[in-house]
C-alpha cells in the first residue's frame, strides 16, 4: 500500500487540449519543458511536483479519490492583501493644460507610489511628481497628507518623497536580480481614476534587461499597467516589489506591454541618495554613437565610437574622436546604456580602464571618471536625460 501511494502521489493526468494532439507528441513537448512525462494508455501523465514548479502556487494529492486539487492562484490574494498597505496615491493639480490660472480644481495628474520607510519616505516615479502642484499622498486606511520633502531623478525616472506619518507598512523589496522570465507577477496601483486606488492586475514577466527609451535596463511585463499605475509596485509570488512601474507601449495593434524599473536601479538611486543627498553619477566624460545593431535591437557586439571628448580627464587619457571602445572594466559594451549600467557602481573620481582602438591598435587606456552633473556644467539631471534622449 505504502507503495502504490508514493506512486500515486508523485503523477497527475494532463488534459492535453489542442484538438488533433497526439499523447505521444504532448507528452514529448512536456519532456521538453523539463518535466518527467509519461504516457499511459493514451493519456499523458507528469510529475505533479514539475507542475507546480513549472506554474507556481501548490496542490494537495487525495489517494483515495486518485484527484490533485491544484491552488495556483491560491498565492495571489494573500499578496495583494499582503503589500496594498504599503502602496499609496498620489494626486495633485496638473501644469499641463493650465490656461495661465490656477483655479481649475478638476485639472489632476495623479500616480502611486510605495512605502519604503515607516517614518514617511515613498518611492515613485519622477514623472508622477514633476510639474504636480499641492500634491497628496493617500494611505490604503484613507488618510491624507501634504509631501514635506521630495527627491526627483528624471534621468531613472525615480523619486522618492516624504509625508508626516509614523508606524507606515514598508514593502519587502526582492534581492537584485531574481526576476525570471515567465514569473507570474502582479501590478498594484492607481489605473486611470483615483477612485481605482489599490486596483490589482496579474500577467508574467515577458522580457529582462530591456534597453527601450530609457537610460537603464527595464523589466517588461504583460500584466496591465494603465495610466495612474506609474510609481507603483511589480509583486512577484513571494509578495517582494521587482520592479516600479514606470510606462507601457500604447498604440492601435500593440497590447500588453509595460515596463518596470528593476530592484537594483531603484536600491541604487535610493541607496545614493540617503547617502549623499543627490545622485553622484559616475560619467566616461565621451559623447557615443552607437552601432546600427545596437540601435535597431540587433544582437551586436560591435564597438561605441566616440563622437565628442567632453570631460578634461578624458582628454588626459588620450582618448580622441574617432576612437572605438570595446570594453568598459572589463566588460564588453555596445550601448549607451550597457555604459549606464555598469557605472552604477562606481563614483566620480574612480579608475576604470577602457580597451580602445584608435588609429588602428588596440589599447588600454586608464580613464579617471567624471562627475556627470558637473560635466555640462548644468546639476539638474533633467538637462542631462534630455542631452541623452
Amino acid at each position: 500500500m505504502k507503495r502504490v501511494v508514493k506512486r500515486a502521489a508523485a503523477i497527475i493526468m494532463v488534459t492535453v487540449l489542442s484538438i488533433g494532439m497526439m499523447a505521444a507528441s504532448a507528452g514529448a513537448a512536456a519532456s521538453k519543458t523539463g518535466m518527467q512525462a509519461k504516457v499511459i494508455d493514451g493519456q499523458v501523465y507528469v510529475n505533479t511536483k514539475d507542475l507546480v514548479n513549472m506554474f507556481g502556487g501548490s496542490g494537495q494529492y487525495d489517494s483515495k479519490s486518485g484527484t490533485y486539487t491544484y491552488k495556483g492562484s491560491s498565492a495571489i490574494p494573500k499578496v495583494i492583501e499582503k503589500v496594498s498597505p504599503s502602496v499609496v496615491g498620489i494626486i495633485g493639480q496638473s501644469t499641463e493644460g493650465m490656461d495661465g490660472t490656477d483655479n481649475d480644481r478638476y485639472n489632476l495628474a495623479h500616480g502611486t507610489g510605495v512605502i519604503i520607510r515607516s517614518n514617511g519616505w515613498i518611492v515613485t516615479n519622477a514623472h508622477v511628481i514633476d510639474g504636480l502642484i499641492n500634491p497628496v499622498v493617500v494611505t490604503t486606511d484613507g488618510n491624507t497628507y501634504n509631501i514635506t520633502e521630495s527627491f526627483s531623478d528624471p534621468l531613472s525616472d525615480l523619486a522618492l518623497i516624504k509625508i508626516n506619518a509614523k508606524s507606515l507598512k514598508p514593502a519587502t523589496f526582492a534581492k537584485a536580480s531574481q526576476a525570471v522570465v515567465g514569473e507570474t507577477v502582479i501590478a498594484i496601483g492607481t489605473p486611470i481614476s483615483f477612485s481605482l486606488r489599490n486596483s490589482a492586475t496579474v500577467g508574467v514577466i515577458s522580457g529582462l534587461n530591456r534597453g527601450v527609451e530609457a537610460s537603464y535596463r527595464l523589466i517588461q511585463t504583460d500584466t496591465a499597467i494603465n495610466p495612474g499605475n506609474s510609481g507603483g509596485p511589480l509583486v512577484n509570488l513571494k509578495g517582494e516589489v521587482v520592479g516600479i512601474n514606470s510606462m507601457k507601449f500604447s498604440a492601435v495593434g500593440i497590447e500588453s506591454m509595460g515596463f518596470s524599473i528593476p530592484i537594483d536601479t531603484v536600491n541604487y538611486v535610493v541607496n545614493q541618495y540617503f547617502k549623499y543627498g543627490t545622485i553622484k553619477r559616475a560619467s566616461l566624460g565621451l559623447q557615443l554613437e552607437e552601432s546600427w545593431s545596437a540601435i535597431v535591437g540587433l544582437p551586436a557586439e560591435d564597438p561605441l565610437t566616440v563622437t565628442e571628448v567632453l570631460s578634461p580627464e578624458a582628454k588626459k587619457a588620450k582618448i580622441k574622436e574617432g576612437d572605438a571602445i570595446y570594453s568598459v572594466a572589463g566588460k564588453r559594451v555596445s550601448s549607451v546604456v550597457d555604459i549606464n549600467e555598469l557605472l552604477k557602481a562606481y563614483l566620480p573620481g574612480q579608475k576604470v580602464k577602457l580597451l580602445v582602438q584608435t588609429e588602428g591598435d588596440i589599447v588600454t587606456r586608464t580613464l579617471v571618471l567624471a562627475d556627470r552633473a558637473d560635466l555640462l556644467g548644468e546639476a539638474d539631471d533633467s538637462f542631462l536625460a534630455d542631452e541623452e534622449e
